[in-house]
């Protein structure tokens, strides 16, 4: 079987796959029923800035989070460290960090870390309600590592697979999920582009450990016995992303990006995204303005909103050449309007070698 018969093969059982998956997507009778809903949470700056719209143009290291189709797009080297407040006023702070590396002229890999890191909390029990007994962090993280390959000079698709390890002073759950990404490019000057992602998809978790297990009284005599409770296993929140993106290209020193983008959740209400990517350039440095916007069923209802990361979005980053190898120094920055939680932050730093 030839590549383009491959390719034709694999993009009809992914868009079959994306029908069958918007037939029960955007169920809102399953909010808040998803286990992990943290993979939810985009860790990166640029794209969050744009309201994750850019599902056919995010590149590079980011694209493990948007799509993982563009990956292959990474030059060469690329790593980034980011930091955000996550849920503004909350003060949880959210760390991720990754490298991807090209290692042949088609293919591309990646490997990035994401942890949330929500201090020391008091261990509390029915007979001590005011603590005492010491403290325990809570952790969430997740590890990915994705592969990205571009089949010809249209058509890019990728895979990544995440580790999900979440614990606290007495219970701990893992799990393992899987996305998979194709983006096709098109236009005399490849300014349009086309994105399909299905993310999240894997087996259910299960949480363990001693906080299961319970004393009761079996009789008057007062003996007791330990019961290990079983828990329920849930799904991962397994979502299908569509979008699309056009370049204006105004000049060689200016360009504007358009996104669009629709994300089918399997727990969630479903969303629309649109975000715009308007650069500046010039020998030594890059300057980038984004903005975005995320619309869901009662966005505008207070007691009804179900997410808050619905709404505006918006960010900038600047890169400078430097070295004799012209390598980019990237700074950042995004905010994401939370509602009733504040402003999140996500600021980071972007190194990438030629």
């Amino acid at each position: 079987m030839k590549i383009s018969d491959k390719i034709k093969k694999n993009s009809l059982v992914i868009a079959a796959m994306a029908l069958t998956f918007g037939a029960t997507a955007g169920n809102e009778d399953r909010v808040g029923t998803a286990s992990a809903t943290h993979l939810l949470v985009n860790p990166w700056t640029r794209s969050s800035a744009l309201g994750d719209a850019g599902i056919a143009s995010t590149r590079g290291l980011e694209a493990t989070f948007t799509n993982i189709a563009g990956l292959a797009f990474t030059e060469k080297t690329q790593l980034k460290f980011n930091t955000t407040n996550w849920m503004g006023s909350a003060g949880v702070p959210f760390y991720s960090a990754g490298l991807a590396q090209r290692i042949s002229d088609e293919s591309v890999i990646a490997v990035s870390v994401q942890s949330m890191n929500f201090g020391d909390i008091l261990i509390t029990q029915v007979e001590l309600p005011d603590g005492g007994i010491g403290t325990f962090s809570p952790r969430l993280n997740v590890v990915n590592l994705g592969y990205a390959k571009a089949f010809s000079s249209s058509i890019y698709a990728g895979i990544n697979f995440k580790v999900i390890s979440e614990s606290i002073s007495n219970m701990k759950g893992n799990g393992v999920a899987i996305d998979a990404g194709i983006r096709y490019v098109t236009g005399e000057q490849d300014q349009i582009k086309f994105g399909i992602t299905l993310k999240n998809v894997g087996p259910t978790m299960r949480y363990k450990g001693d906080g299961f297990i319970q004393q009761a009284s079996i009789n008057e005599t007062g003996n007791q016995a330990s019961l290990d409770m079983r828990a329920a296993q849930n799904e991962l929140p397994s979502c299908l992303g569509l979008g699309a993106s056009y370049d204006f290209n105004f000049n060689e020193s200016s360009k504007l990006i358009a996104n669009f983008g629709y994300t089918a959740n399997s727990f969630f209400y479903d969303q629309f995204r649109v975000g715009a990517d308007y650069a500046m350039t010039t020998e030594k440095v890059a300057f980038n303005l984004r903005a975005g916007y995320v619309y869901e069923k009662n966005l505008l209802s207070v007691e009804n909103r179900s997410n808050a990361l619905v709404g505006p979005t918006a960010g900038f980053s600047v890169d400078a050449l430097a070295g004799k190898n012209k390598n980019a120094l990237g700074l950042e920055y995004a905010v994401r309007f939370a509602g009733v939680f504040g402003l999140i932050h996500t600021f980071g730093v972007s190194i990438n070698l030629k």
